[in-house]
């Protein structure tokens, strides 16, 4: 058995990202979504987002809401999909639900026919009986791996009646073929073959009535039209269950009766089933392990709210496993669609390494201009961004001005955004608090107090400009007989409350005349007591 042909010859290309919503996108989702995103762009196709959400114990209203604003943010926008509109979920596109939770009428729609055509058998085995079945195949006393076919799982008529008599309900398990191959094209991994007698039957309806991932995802592939499958390589496995359960679907017109009887959008007849799979590497850490918390952030949610820029973002994880023939890694979204191809995807696992991401952003950061750089910088102080707000949001008119006026102090030595907050601390307070390490570093030297004495004078009386600024500090080395270094650091600790800031001639200007001279005197106690303690 291969893999059934479109019934047209170029029908448009149309891909698909459908999570479960039962926690934070992980980047190695993120991964996946973009390589779709981007596949879809390359060929002017179709990129869906749908919510596979039938598993009601783990799926939650938050997780999806996050996950969708994610995605928005990341900038990875689709085509047809639920989308927030006021608060409030909608769709887009001709042909949801997008959500599985509100298509089951059609999976028990789909689920009865196939039963009805002899390809479905009832299992009234318990779980615990399921498991003590599979214990004994692996340990080998009825031989063979635990590998579950109608052969011996299907229930005859007098047994399904006793159980049945006896309380129980059933699964419904879908009949694979006991031999022969089924045959995927895959885009990663090239011609890939499975033998059946190796596959087990899947349950596609649970007990409870329910259906699972195999059917639903199955159904919801052929009904929108997906083209080309672009996932995990943990859902290989998986793969030739549902090339079976796309061809039954098309068998007969059974998928498009389904449509019509629960009364969903009918499927365009130039659409067959997926044609092709891509299924991706994982996603490692550096240690090469799979990766996880242990690894720090894994959710992008988090990376939005250390600062990460959702440009940054892209292009990094483009590069996991992926990258143009001349080696380029800095890409812009045109470089990357016009140059990307799941046939260029690598069969390695990818690693994930923070370090090298904070390294793009940095670069990414360097290249704003300052007023887009003011902007994320204002989202991130907000808290617009997720991130803990530290200023009023919407950010007023003095907090913003003294951001514009920051900005570009900073650019140069920033890797992420949320470094903004220990940088614009002293700037945007009327006073400090001064680090004690800080203090022990610089007050406790010879000097540091008679520095920040004489600094208080000559910055009362000069022109507060950067160039005035620094006259009037650099007069005072000779005058005190020590070197620069040791006015500037005490003077710096005074009025930022840190050995390490921006420039500080450029800083003492944004903190003003009034605020720098009140934060000096307020430092020279502790000076005094730090140098008389040393």
């Amino acid at each position: 058995m291969t893999q059934a042909s479109s019934s047209t010859s170029n029908p448009p290309v149309r891909v698909r990202f459908c999570p479960a919503p039962s926690g934070w996108l992980h980047v190695g989702s993120v991964r996946a979504a973009l390589y779709n995103w981007l596949h879809a762009r390359h060929h002017g196709g179709v990129f869906v987002f749908r919510i596979e959400d039938t598993d009601a114990s783990r799926a939650t209203e938050e997780s999806m809401r996050s996950m969708m604003e994610a995605l928005e943010w990341i900038g990875l926008t689709w085509d047809e999909g639920p989308v927030l509109s006021d608060g409030a979920i909608t769709d887009r596109g001709g042909h949801g639900p997008y959500r599985q939770s509100a298509r089951g009428e059609l999976y028990a729609a789909v689920a009865r026919r196939l039963r009805d055509a002899g390809h479905t058998y009832p299992d009234y085995r318990t779980p615990e009986e399921l498991e003590a079945w599979r214990e004994r195949q692996r340990a080998g006393g009825d031989g063979g791996p635990p590998v579950v076919k109608a052969a011996q799982f299907a229930h005859d008529d007098a047994e399904a009646e006793r159980l049945r008599r006896e309380g129980r309900s059933a699964s419904t398990r879908l009949r694979t073929p006991a031999d022969g191959e089924v045959v995927v094209t895959d885009l990663v991994r090239g011609e890939v073959r499975f033998a059946w007698e190796a596959v087990s039957d899947p349950v596609i309806v649970r007990s409870d009535g329910s259906c699972t991932y195999p059917l639903a995802n199955a159904v919801d592939d052929v009904a929108q039209g997906i083209s080309l499958v672009c996932r995990g390589e943990d859902l290989l496995s998986v793969t030739p269950r549902q090339v079976l359960i796309h061809q039954l679907l098309l068998t007969d017109g059974l998928i498009d009766d389904a449509l019509a009887e629960v009364g969903l959008p009918a499927r365009d007849p130039s659409w067959g089933p997926p044609k092709q799979f891509a299924h991706l590497p994982i996603v490692v850490g550096p240690d090469r392990r799979k990766l996880s918390k242990r690894h720090g952030s894994v959710a992008v949610q988090e990376f939005r709210r250390q600062g990460f820029l959702p440009e940054a973002l892209r292009n990094y994880l483009a590069l996991l496993g992926w990258g143009p023939a001349d080696g380029r890694e800095r890409l812009t979204d045109a470089e990357m669609i016009a140059e990307f191809d799941l046939a260029d995807v690598g069969r390695s696992p990818a690693a994930f390494d923070v370090d090298k991401l904070s390294a793009f952003n940095g670069e990414r950061i360097r290249q704003l201009d300052v007023d887009e750089l003011t902007t994320r910088l204002l989202a991130h102080l907000d808290g617009t961004d997720g991130a803990e707000a530290v200023i009023t949001s919407p950010a007023g008119d003095e907090d913003a001005a003294v951001v514009r006026r920051l900005a570009p102090l900073v650019q140069e030595r920033m890797q992420r955004l949320d470094e903004i907050r220990d940088y614009a601390r002293p700037f945007l307070a009327d006073g400090v608090e001064l680090d004690q390490a800080s203090v022990t570093k610089v007050f406790t030297k010879a000097g540091a107090v008679e520095a920040i004495e004489s600094a208080a004078e000559v910055l009362a009386e000069c022109p507060w400009t950067v160039e005035g600024i620094e006259a009037a500090l650099r007069s005072l080395p000779e005058r005190l007989g020590i070197g620069f270094g040791k006015v500037a650091q005490p003077v710096r600790v005074a009025t930022t409350g840190s050995s390490v800031s921006p420039p500080l001639f450029e800083s003492l200007e944004v903190i003003g005349r009034e605020r720098t001279l009140a934060r000096l005197a307020a430092a020279l106690p502790e000076a005094r007591r730090a140098r008389e303690g040393a």
